[in-house]
């Protein structure tokens, strides 16, 4: 596409341009879908790279302008795209909804290894630390998303949930890391302490204080982190997998640990059977929750847009909605003030040499000031230009092309995101075109070749990756290649010319998605074989495909199957895809 100059050029000296206001979001928007499966850091402990999957919704963060990331694990027996995603129908657990509703992240892993011989999570673990093991690999997953700016995570709205097993781990990890977790809900798990063989029952002389003791222990120098946490339990009256009792014993040993007295509030009724109990603290602050849920086996409590298979139920409380409520509402680490909103920016063109910027914003508290940046041939960077409900300035500039943003920061401190004031002109077009053709070769994982053909009078070009200018300063081939980026994740590319009279406009923008970063392979052997390369494992004399579980057969030197690794660590019987 080649834009057409000569028109925007009378456009422009016809009458004045008034641009569309635009609403600002609160942070970068996604693809509002379950990501195709990952691959993250290696479990040395259990074998094999943690893999999964996560969301990362189109709508906009609801507290504090920074999206909540919420860790969800699945149950022994289940996987993380059967079950917690459901690829399939999107059900699962449940988790689109709420995530969409919350501008909430959410991360659905699998369990590395087969732990206790069911794809579990080690809950039972007698060595839980940060560095090794489930509990090492998830927090790493977590710091990938927090510490990585694209997903605006807020390390104050940190949660972690499970089930089963996912659900002891949920614990665990809320006892680990205190200071990473600032929500706990614990669904049908066991507490610290105890061992697969007691998943029945509580084991005689097993109190809350004796999980309290092995759960502060675990914190070690992160114990003072418990006086902000909350946490929560549910589980069915039908549960006979795992003992009732684990749910109230949890919360009671989490109540010692937070330290002072709490008053429980009336059990409140929830959608599809069972009650609910608040628990307050002495400053009235509510900190733990039990949810009895009337009729459930041991299964995830998803509400009616659950899958209602495989240990998950669809017809009792809606649990991801309900957790999220809870830890929205009693989050004791960020305010419940959300910050400002810009809710209209935009460019009016009053002359040859000058424009005006205007905009307005909502907020809780007040808007202390707005800041103006534009990009172009005389750049603003304005951090005062203006403050209250709304502002407008006139700023000289220079004959060209403009585009740029409008934040607003509150008396809290809190800046909004950016509202972004489309391309205007100033002055007479430049005489020099967008550039033409731009193409991308072969994308990589964390990476995109891009080139297009050369301006007659460019002396350098600008890349631009989804609005936003990467190029620091004009490159001066016709070539650039943009790294840093993430697997799996479609990005817009553009490019404007610059030279004497200015920058050009923008050229059309080309959509590039970038790889899953891993190669699929097929290996045929004896399944004897397959288990001593660690690509199946044996189980009562049958061979299982690593990670999918997958009968490959007996285990036997004479026995020949196909494995194809379709993932790090993940093995499927037959063909790659």
């Amino acid at each position: 596409m080649r834009f057409n100059i000569k028109r925007l050029v009378s456009r422009a000296l016809a009458a004045t341009i008034m641009l569309a206001s635009a609403v600002a979001h609160a942070a970068t928007a996604g693809p509002g879908a379950w990501s195709a499966q990952q691959s993250w850091a290696t479990d040395t402990v259990n074998g094999g790279k943690l893999t999964g999957y996560f969301y990362w919704p189109a709508s906009q963060p609801t507290l504090a302008g920074k999206r909540a990331l919420v860790l969800v694990l699945h149950g022994c027996q289940q996987t993380a795209e059967a079950d917690v995603i459901n690829s399939g129908t999107d059900g699962g657990f449940n988790w689109k909804t709420v995530a969409d509703k919350y501008g909430a992240v959410v991360i659905a892993p699998n369990a590395t290894g087969n732990v206790y011989a069911n794809h579990c999570w080690d809950y039972a673990s007698t060595n839980h630390n940060r560095s090794s093991g489930h509990d090492a690999i998830l927090l790493d997953v977590v710091n990938r998303f927090v510490a990585d700016p694209q997903y605006a995570i807020d390390p104050n709205q940190v949660y972690v949930t499970g089930l089963s097993s996912g659900g002891g781990e949920t614990m665990a990890l809320g006892c680990l890391a205190p200071d990473v977790f600032a929500g706990v809900g614990i669904n049908a798990g066991p507490t610290p302490g105890t061992t697969t063989l007691q998943i029945g029952a509580v084991p005689p002389g097993y109190t809350a204080a004796t999980a309290a003791s092995a759960c502060k222990a675990m914190a070690g120098s992160s114990a003072s982190k418990f006086s902000t946490q909350i946490s929560g339990a549910v589980w069915g009256t039908f549960d006979y997998t795992v003992g009732q009792a684990y749910g109230p014993l949890a919360m009671a040993a989490m109540r010692q640990i937070y330290g002072g007295t709490f008053t429980a509030d009336a059990p409140v009724a929830v959608p599809g059977g069972g009650s609910d109990v608040n628990y307050r603290d002495g400053n009235g602050k509510v900190r733990t929750h039990e949810i009895t849920v009337s009729g459930m086996g041991h299964a995830w409590p998803a509400g009616p847009g659950g899958q209602n298979a495989h240990y998950v139920d669809g017809t009792k409380v809606d649990y991801p909605e309900f957790v999220m409520d809870f830890w929205f509402k009693n989050n004791l680490r960020t305010t419940a003030s959300a910050g400002p909103t810009v809710t209209a920016c935009s460019a009016n063109v009053i002359s040859a040499t000058s424009a005006t910027i205007s905009g307005a914003a909502t907020s809780t508290g007040s808007v202390t000031n707005y800041t103006v940046s534009l990009s172009g041939p005389t750049p603003v960077n304005d951090t005062t230009a203006g403050s209250g409900p709304s502002f407008s300035k006139t700023y000289n500039l220079g004959n060209g092309y403009y585009s740029g943003t409008v934040t607003a920061t509150d008396n809290l401190g809190q800046t909004s995101a950016a509202c972004s004031v489309p391309q205007f002109l100033v002055g007479s077009a430049p005489s020099l075109p967008a550039p033409d053709g731009l193409s991308a070769g072969t994308a990589t994982a964390t990476s995109v070749p891009l080139s297009w053909k050369a301006v007659n009078g460019a002396t350098g070009y600008n890349v631009y990756r989804d609005g936003v200018k990467l190029t620091a300063a004009p490159v001066t081939t016709t070539s650039y290649t943009a790294t840093g980026l993430t697997a799996g994740t479609t990005y817009s590319f553009a490019v404007s010319a610059v030279g004497a009279q200015g920058e050009s406009a923008i050229s059309a923008p080309l959509s590039v998605t970038t790889t899953t970063g891993f190669a699929c392979t097929s290996t045929t052997a004896s399944n004897y074989a397959h288990v001593q390369a660690g690509r199946a494992h044996s189980v009562f004399g049958w061979v299982l495909a690593n990670g999918s579980n997958q009968i490959a057969g007996f285990y036997s030197i004479f026995f020949m199957s196909k494995l194809s690794e379709t993932a790090p660590g993940y093995f499927i019987v037959g063909s790659c895809p």
